[in-house]
């Protein structure tokens, strides 16, 4: 009885806390986590931007291959983390621990693989991730490093997933904390410090991805989680593997079609602006998705909730979450917009200050600020599909929002309007992704009892 307290309590927490205090309680450690993330890639820019433009454009060559690695690890992650949260509502932990060792071994060999890949067509990888003839040197320094930790990077993904899903974001957080903190005072010691130049950022990034990912997998193995990571548990005999990789495959649509993304602005931003369009783009980027951070973690605290409510019946509350959530995410980005509008020009220059590179950024910020306002009701939409197991209007909804919008428009607009068709394309794809998710949201509620099921 009382190994099963820790279980009960959990379920009861999960399932009968107020909404508007769990999501916000499981928000904050993932919004700080975000934030942390965000704030280290843009000291990252900001520090390799004072070694030049096409340094600065490097990262955002090398932001693409991570984008490799993340989406495969939220795959798993995300795919692992929504199965096990509906069997821990439904009171299954051994399932839900087969589902999490499954999820963590597979995404570990695919960092590996991805790793071998890319040392392998290393030369070729540079040129597809958008990068120049000036930016090159860069991007291979940069890239030679974050390879080795391949692995570890698509692990971590999944690990801080799961504890999400399992409605433990303050364990993930602690993680991810440190792995970005010491990330941004390795940037100063070894760009600065050791006079390693853009080689020392990649050095940095390595050590702190596997710091992050050794404390995650820490809160596994001693204890602190529901679920288990044991080689007894890891399964490909059954659909397990399959489940897993079909439920979280949206997340890597989202983030495959966001890494090609990069890759064709870097080549349009390129074409019309040089070197200054490429390091523009990418420091609005890494601007846009530090406002967007916060909204997107209060979306993410919306997961487990979301999960462990269908699993356990409790619709109304679904509903609730669902609302709530999408209310509370667009005032947050309202007051964010209405700053980075006011200070977008200064906001560009913090990270370099070359009047080519702040003309072309300063203007796609502001679009972009704009654009981000109707991004909650496709986010936790997405979100609401992928975590309830509705796996074909996840994938729809996370191909629209990932690239399938966007990409036309990036090979369309720069044609008719230049460098201001490749800063007016993304936000027009946020923009027009709303209208399937309203229209996804309003089928999922008329298929979904409005009643609780009894327990």
């Amino acid at each position: 009885m009382n190994e099963n307290k820790p279980v009960d309590n959990q379920y009861i927490r999960m399932t009968q806390t107020p909404i508007h205090k769990l999501i916000i309680t499981l928000s904050i450690p993932t919004v700080l986590s975000m934030l942390v993330t965000t704030i280290y890639n843009l000291v990252d820019t900001a520090f390799v931007g004072t070694l030049g433009t096409s340094a600065s454009g490097a990262v955002g060559v090398v932001f693409g291959f991570m984008s490799i690695l993340q989406a495969f690890g939220f795959m798993f992650g995300q795919g692992s983390g929504s199965m096990l949260s509906r069997r821990l509502g439904s009171r299954d932990n051994q399932t839900a621990s087969i589902i999490a060792s499954t999820g963590f071994f597979a995404s570990f060999a695919s960092g590996l693989v991805i790793a071998i890949l890319g040392f392998i067509f290393e030369e070729p990888l540079i040129r597809m991730l958008g990068s120049t003839e000036t930016i090159a040197p860069y991007a291979r320094d940069y890239l030679n490093t974050i390879m080795f930790v391949a692995p570890f990077c698509s692990a971590s993904f999944t690990l801080n997933n799961m504890l999400r899903y399992e409605g433990k974001a303050n364990l993930g957080m602690i993680g991810l904390l440190t792995g970005g903190i010491l990330n941004i005072g390795g940037d100063a010691l070894f760009i600065f410090g050791m006079d390693m130049g853009i080689a020392g950022a990649g050095l940095s990034t390595a050590i702190s991805q596997v710091i992050s990912f050794t404390i995650l997998l820490y809160m596994f193995v001693t204890g602190r989680t529901q679920t288990k990571l044991k080689f007894s548990n890891i399964t490909v005999r059954d659909r397990t593997l399959i489940d897993i990789i079909e439920t979280g495959f949206p997340s890597l649509l989202r983030q495959g079609l966001g890494s090609l993304t990069t890759i064709v602005v870097n080549f349009k931003a390129a074409e019309f602006a040089g070197d200054a369009g490429v390091s523009a783009m990418t420091i609005v980027t890494r601007l846009s998705f530090f406002l967007f951070a916060i909204a997107l973690g209060i979306g993410q605290g919306f997961q487990p909730v979301c999960a462990w409510s269908y699993g356990a019946g409790k619709f109304r509350r679904l509903r609730d979450a669902y609302r709530y959530t999408i209310i509370l995410s667009e005032i947050v980005l309202a007051v964010l917009t209405v700053f980075a509008m006011i200070f977008s020009n200064d906001l560009i220059r913090l990270f370099r200050d070359d009047p080519a590179v702040i003309a072309v950024g300063t203007r796609a910020l502001r679009l972009q600020c704009v654009a981000q306002l109707f991004m909650p009701i496709a986010t936790v939409t997405e979100m609401l599909m992928q975590s309830s197991g509705k796996k074909i209007p996840a994938t729809v909804l996370s191909s629209l929002r990932g690239g399938v919008l966007l990409i036309p428009l990036l090979l369309i607009l720069p044609e008719l309007r230049g460098i201001a068709g490749v800063q007016e394309a993304q936000p027009l794809s946020f923009i027009l992704s709303v209208i399937p998710a309203v229209l996804m949201a309003r089928w999922f509620f008329a298929i979904t009892p409005g009643e609780d099921s009894s327990d």
